[in-house]
């Protein structure tokens, strides 16, 4: 068997929650491969809103494995919020949720330094969601993390000299904080303590051995990939196709299908380049219609309109096999639809992104008429108004990628199969 790989193509926020969860009834496993609290997959149905951080998506389904592989940055005390609140449903993980051993812990003081650093940059600042993500893979880089398998190897003396070292670092910001977090931290730690924790890496590669299906999720997006995203406005990840490999331990050669994930426009949180973005009415009506709220962070997330040279850049990075379309209803009241089919720097028209996305990028527009029909409740690709079928064509033949799925919707419902 292979592993089939979902990710974002875009700035993250496409919709992968909802889809895992769609697609979780063709599999046997599913996991998360990288990135950490910093992410939030939502997930509606039965008129309820879940938000998943650390969790892979496929948890609501009793019968399937989910895993989170060593890629993944784990905060137990968000591990802790969540598995309470899935807890209180009726919901019990225990049984099918794994940890790595070898995923790498976020404790109160990377928290910390993430907001004292993000504080010193004033108005060059990232846009961090605060979480401790970038710290915590700064340790694991560096060589001093403390990982899920530590928990049970002298841990409290390991978690005293990495604090140490951290509150030696902070000296050299003048901020303040305090760790009245430590005894939640080590509350959380006791709630990792109940889950099955093993390498991942050996057990992944034993079920592709037994013949079963795995579908990898990924968090963020491509274009905040810490090597190919827009840099230094981008992750501390790698959140492309390649880091699933590098996230659960498998060989490339055991890929299978690439499903890539796009919104039928683009969305940003937090600070960075944005060649298509709208700042007037146009994009204000985006943001109110489809609620671009981050799910971790809450801040308003920037609009425009699709990015055809960014999202090439992403099926080329990738390997997409299979594009899935979200948040189309969005556009349903608009009368024009705008795709930015490439740039204009200094007068010259490119279809490459530049190395510098911050330079004078203007995006040349291609207008398509909008479909001016409500989608929400569409359930065949039948019922697909002509406009929105030119749409789809229009972006298959640019791409040379198939749309499989048209989302119309938040519910797992909503989602057509082309």
């Amino acid at each position: 068997m292979k592993v089939d790989v979902l990710l974002g193509l875009q700035w993250g926020d496409e919709g992968k929650g909802k889809v895992v969860d769609v697609l979780t009834p063709q599999y046997d496993i599913i996991t998360r491969f990288q990135g950490g609290p910093n992410a939030g997959h939502t997930l509606e149905f039965n008129n309820h809103k879940h938000i998943l951080h650390n969790i892979p998506s496929g948890i609501f389904r009793e019968d399937k494995l989910n895993i989170i592989t060593n890629g993944v940055v784990l905060d137990p005390m968000v591990f802790t919020r969540e598995i309470e609140s899935l807890e209180a449903l009726g919901i019990d993980l225990t049984k099918n949720l794994w940890i790595s051993t070898k995923a790498h812990l976020i404790l109160p003081t990377h928290r910390i330094l993430d907001a004292a650093s993000e504080a010193a940059k004033g108005k060059s600042k990232i846009g961090s969601t605060l979480k401790g993500i970038t710290p915590t893979y700064m340790d694991k880089t560096g060589r001093n993390g403390l990982r899920v398998g530590d928990i049970d190897l002298d841990f409290k003396a390991k978690y005293e000299a990495l604090k140490a070292k951290h509150q030696q670092l902070l000296k050299q910001y003048d901020y303040e904080y305090d760790l009245d977090e430590e005894e939640k931290f080590f509350e959380g730690i006791e709630m990792i303590r109940k889950f099955k924790r093993v390498d991942t890496a050996y057990e992944v590669n034993r079920f592709l051995e037994e013949g079963k299906s795995i579908l990898a999720e990924g968090a963020q997006g491509t274009l905040l990939d810490i090597d190919f995203g827009s840099y230094p406005f981008v992750t501390s990840s790698n959140t492309i196709c390649a880091g699933a490999c590098t996230g659960m331990g498998v060989a490339p050669t055991t890929i299978g299908e690439v499903y890539g994930i796009f919104k039928a426009y683009c969305t940003r949180v937090g600070s960075g380049p944005f060649p298509s973005e709208l700042l007037d009415e146009e994009g204000e009506r985006l943001r109110d219609i489809g609620k671009e709220f981050g799910s971790t962070t809450g801040r308003p997330r920037r609009c425009g309109w699709l990015d055809l040279v960014a999202l090439k850049y992403s099926l080329m990075l990738n390997g997409v096999t299979q594009l899935i379309m979200t948040k189309t209803d969005v556009l349903d009241t608009f009368d024009t639809i705008k795709i930015a089919t490439a740039y204009s720097i200094d007068g010259e028209l490119t279809d490459r992104l530049p190395y510098d996305l911050d330079a004078d990028v203007k995006p040349v527009f291609t207008e398509m008429a909008g479909w001016k029909t409500d989608l929400t409740g569409v359930r065949s690709k039948e019922q697909f108004p002509k406009e929105l079928n030119e749409y789809i064509r229009f972006l298959e033949k640019e791409v040379q990628v198939p749309i499989k799925y048209v989302s119309v919707g938040p519910d797992r419902e909503q989602i057509i199969e082309m």
